[in-house]
């Protein structure tokens, strides 16, 4: 899981591999092959009109973004152990809140960075406001945030449990 703090990202081991495995591939293979998509789109002519080319050098630049993001992710990373098991809310648990105390009204989230988005489970930032309204509440506690209107609002804890998935 992460957690970010002045340019510090926290990861678990297993985080550091599969980011590290990835930089290595976008590194190596994904750049042959971007590089070999480039030159073939090339030799179809006209690069004015090759939509090819054009989607090729596109897809080459997102690539090296990517490589560049990862690259200054992992140089600031500090590797460390899963968060416990405790009921603690913090980055790398997931977290149930209720709205307004309601029990039937729940969401269940992931907290971490958007290294982690994926389609099994929704996951917002410590940064976000919710992230940090609830950030180090207790399974039972209230939190409140501020909303994108300016109102407050507030959510009950429910549950809290590291991340497995």
């Amino acid at each position: 899981m992460t957690q970010t703090s002045d340019n510090v990202t926290w990861l678990t081991q297993e985080a550091y591999n599969k980011l590290k495995d990835e930089l290595e591939y976008l590194s190596g293979p994904a750049r042959t092959e971007i590089a070999a998509k480039i030159a073939a789109a090339r030799e179809e002519g006209d690069l004015r009109e090759n939509g090819g080319y054009h989607a090729a050098k596109e897809e080459q630049g997102k690539q090296e973004l990517r490589v560049r993001q990862l690259t200054q992710l992992l140089q600031h990373a500090k590797v460390g152990e899963a968060p416990a098991d405790d009921g603690v809310v913090e980055p790398g648990m997931v977290v149930t809140i209720a709205f307004d105390g309601d029990e039937d009204d729940t969401v269940t989230f992931l907290l971490a960075s958007r290294e982690y988005a994926s389609d099994d489970i929704e996951t917002y930032s410590p940064q976000s406001p919710l992230g940090v309204g609830v950030n180090g509440k207790q399974v039972g506690d209230e939190a409140e945030y501020e909303l994108p209107n300016g109102k407050k609002a507030t959510v009950k804890i429910l549950s809290a449990k590291p991340y497995t998935g």
